[in-house]
């Protein structure tokens, strides 16, 4: 399985995003590719991904930039709470 975190500009917050994505991935006993990636980059990063983790205030930019994809966008309010990724992707993957 494939996840990729995106945040607007740059990789910072997307890299908050994945390795905190990781963390929930381990407590919910699952394992993924988790890959960071700015919005300029998500077509080609998400390509073969099925989740898709972003902000509330991305999810409409990031549908966009994907255009017609089977992926799962995920909306993340808050990049360092790891018990809401960890329940949003228990509730996507389980």
């Amino acid at each position: 399985m494939r996840i990729v975190a995106v945040c607007g500009v740059g990789v910072g917050t997307s890299a908050i995003l994945k390795a905190n994505a990781e963390r929930a991935l381990g407590r919910l006993g699952l394992t993924a590719d988790v890959d960071a990636s700015d919005l300029a980059g998500i077509r080609e990063a998400a390509a073969d991904a099925q989740v898709v983790l972003t902000s509330t205030e991305l999810a409409a930019r990031v549908r966009e930039a994907l255009g017609r994809t089977g992926a799962e966008i995920i909306e993340v309010d808050n990049y360092f709470d790891v018990d809401e990724i960890g329940g949003k992707l228990d509730a996507s993957l389980g």
